[in-house]
């Protein structure tokens, strides 16, 4: 027995030493497997903290406008501007031991499970804030083993590379609050219309509960539920220390006013002009579809929100609700090339077809202003005359042309370029196109930065080759800011969801056009409401003369399916087009009036704030002198109108009129010698 007794109790012990070697040799297994894990996080990284969200559009006064939509709201703000109150309600409830343990909470998950097994089912949770974080992040939501798994191995690797701040910053910017709401500042704007900085320990202790269960314990879902769940949180946050009981007795008592709403739900501000800045985020910023609608971006634009108003009020007070024209507008300040309102149709929902940058259509005699813009390079001023009768041009090929002024009327005599411009006389427009040579049009065009295709054709003088409505306000700018190449721009700077500058619009100074001869023609264009011009027609901008209260210069424009209005201030280039998608003519009197008449009441409200200002003229290079309009001669006392018309240096008129003397002894000229026949009558020849 005793010898049994002693064998017996070998084998225990060699029993136990085996016990005891294989739990060694299993720990030591499983300290080298949790090394392994640690090393391979370590090894892979700090996981990227980016998660979809919401990408907001910003006016030139910060305004947001408009945002991207794909039903869910988030947006990303730093810890700083998260109410305290909502980081110590958050805290308390979800996970009181956050800054003391590196990412599991061991006593808790013991509680857990140890209330599990009492309960017989899962009651309790044991998820830290890390480790939610890292399912919000990486995960699925499902309850797999495979995901419970995967999800520690996340919480290591964000314990590992990320400090305690940036976690709870991640985990409060992307917790579901329900409604689509994604982080504290979506949640606050929805239920409280107001930014997390600003909540009350009322309002972020009732916040803080939601996210247990959105349908449960919102308060939109169930006002008894939701204080329920407020009131265990006051008490958490007492017992934890962040406030006493008085402070908890007062705000689990304090009424609360739920708004249930996103403050920019409804935006549907200048909508074409948000397509144009997605596609500028597109193709010039090389931005992926993804980014541009989840990335989270703030984009910076450059869209007056009085403005864009006043553009889209104008056009539906002055187009017929019954008419099916069409009408694009952009306006730019001119220093900048920065685009301040944008109308691409009458009626997004029904085309969003973008008029205003998209369409190419037939621009008219507002092509004029880059023509005589040409001419004044080669000889040519504002007192240069031409014959102004029906004309056929014929060329060497056998073909011809005949033009035709607006309802066939023609000066029938000589009349100056200032004059023809005003009256928008065609003749001399085609005459001077074919002088220049047609190349000369078609390359000046580019440098004036029309994008479009054109035609080496006489019609070209006419604006018979398409062109764009942005194009054409950019074309203006130039004129309006003393000749500096400026290009539209929409976008001013764009920030990642860190705000992280990633684009800004660097400004830049480029001299495209001569001072002198922009503002010679600058000058030329007020004329076209000056009705003192008024010849064998009136001046094209005589109809909404009385409407104008500042200085403005700019031209009109129409064919048989398309009408213009371009002109500016100072400080704003608005141009105005208007037609027929299909191209079919606009025969209505009141519809060929629409585009004259948006331009001009919008240029008024637009500017109604702003100082009035006249057109500086350069310091150098150009000259005033007063002529008489009808013949392009230095004016006397005598002439019945006296305009003052400016000129390049050196090229302003010497002979005086003499068709309203009343004193015969005065001489002809300035000194004295009549003027001979123009150089380029004598080289050019015109058929009739």
């Amino acid at each position: 027995m005793e010898i049994m007794t002693d064998q017996g109790f070998r084998k225990t012990i060699k029993y136990l030493r085996a016990i005891l070697i294989i739990s060694l040799i299993g720990m030591i297994c499983m300290l080298i497997l949790l090394l392994g894990i640690l090393a391979y996080a370590k090894i892979l990284g700090a996981p990227p903290l980016a998660v979809p969200q919401s990408t907001l559009y910003l006016s030139d006064n910060g305004t947001v406008m408009g945002e991207s939509n794909n039903g869910q709201k988030r947006y990303w703000i730093p810890l700083k501007s998260i109410s305290p109150d909502l980081i110590n309600a958050t805290i308390s409830i979800e996970d009181k031991n956050f800054f003391h343990h590196h990412g599991f909470d061991y006593k808790r998950i013991a509680g857990a499970a140890l209330a599990d097994v009492w309960a017989f089912d899962k009651v309790q949770g044991a998820s830290t804030i890390t480790q939610q974080y890292a399912r919000n992040l990486f995960l699925v939501y499902d309850k797999t083993w495979e995901r419970k798994i995967l999800e520690a191995f996340y919480t290591i690797r964000l314990e590992m590379n990320y400090p305690k701040k940036d976690i709870l910053e991640g985990y409060l910017n992307t917790i579901y609050y329900g409604n689509g709401a994604y982080g504290v500042q979506a949640a606050s704007l929805y239920y409280f219309g107001k930014n997390a900085s600003e909540l009350s320990l009322a309002e972020a202790s009732m916040l803080a509960g939601i996210p247990k269960g959105p349908g449960i314990y919102s308060p939109l879902a169930s006002i008894k539920n939701a204080k329920r769940r407020q009131e265990i949180i006051l008490q958490t946050m007492t017992k934890n220390n962040y406030i006493d009981k008085k402070t908890a007795k007062a705000a689990a008592q304090k009424p609360l006013t739920f708004i249930g709403k996103y403050p920019n739900q409804h935006i549907s501000i200048a909508p074409y002009f948000q397509d144009a800045v997605k596609n500028a985020l597109r193709n010039q910023l090389h931005l992926d579809d993804r980014t541009i609608a989840l990335g989270g971006l703030k984009v910076f634009t450059t869209l007056n929100l009085k403005q864009q108003k006043a553009a889209e009020n104008q056009i539906k007070e002055y187009v017929s609700s019954g008419s099916d024209i069409q009408v694009g507008l952009v306006a730019m300040d001119p220093e900048t090339g920065h685009v301040k309102a944008m109308v691409g149709g009458r009626d997004y929902m029904k085309s969003p077809f973008n008029r205003a940058v998209q369409a190419v259509r037939q621009p008219g005699s507002t092509m004029k202003p880059i023509l005589y813009y040409a001419a004044l390079g080669q000889g040519f001023t504002p007192s240069t005359t031409m014959r102004s009768e029906f004309t056929t041009f014929k060329f060497d090929n056998g073909g011809n042309y005949t033009p035709h002024n607006f309802n066939n009327r023609y000066a029938d005599g000589e009349i100056p370029m200032a004059q023809a411009l005003a009256l928008s006389d065609n003749i001399f427009a085609v005459k001077t196109h074919l002088f220049l040579g047609e190349e000369t049009l078609i390359q000046m065009a580019k440098r004036f930065g029309i994008s479009t295709k054109m035609a080496k054709v006489p019609s070209l003088a006419l604006g018979s080759s398409g062109v764009r409505v942005i194009d054409m306000a950019n074309a203006y700018s130039m004129f309006a800011n003393g000749g500096e190449k400026v290009t539209p721009t929409l976008i001013t700077k764009v920030e990642d969801y860190n705000g992280k500058v990633i684009y800004e619009k660097k400004e830049s100074h480029e001299q495209a056009l001569d001072p002198a001869k922009a503002f010679v023609m600058t000058k030329m264009m007020t004329g076209i409401f000056d009705t003192r011009l008024n010849g064998y027609a009136s001046v094209t901008g005589s109809t909404i003369k009385k409407v104008l209260t500042r200085p403005y210069a700019g031209k009109s424009g129409s064919t048989e399916t398309d009408s213009w209005m371009i002109g500016f201030a100072p400080q704003l280039v608005t141009a105005v087009w208007a037609g027929y998608d299909k191209g079919k003519p606009i025969d209505l009197v009141a519809e060929k009036s629409y585009a004259k008449n948006i331009w001009a009441h919008f240029m008024e409200e637009a500017l109604k704030d702003e100082p009035v200002k006249e057109f500086k003229a350069p310091k150098e290079g150009v000259i005033g002198v007063y002529v008489n309009p009808a013949n392009g001669k230095l004016a006397t006392s005598d002439c019945p109108v006296r305009r003052l018309t400016y000129f390049v240096s050196g090229t302003e008129p010497t002979e005086y009129c003499t068709d309203h003397l009343q004193n015969p002894d005065f001489n002809q000229t300035k000194k004295g010698v009549k003027e001979s026949v123009p150089w380029y009558k004598k080289l050019f020849h015109w058929g009739n």
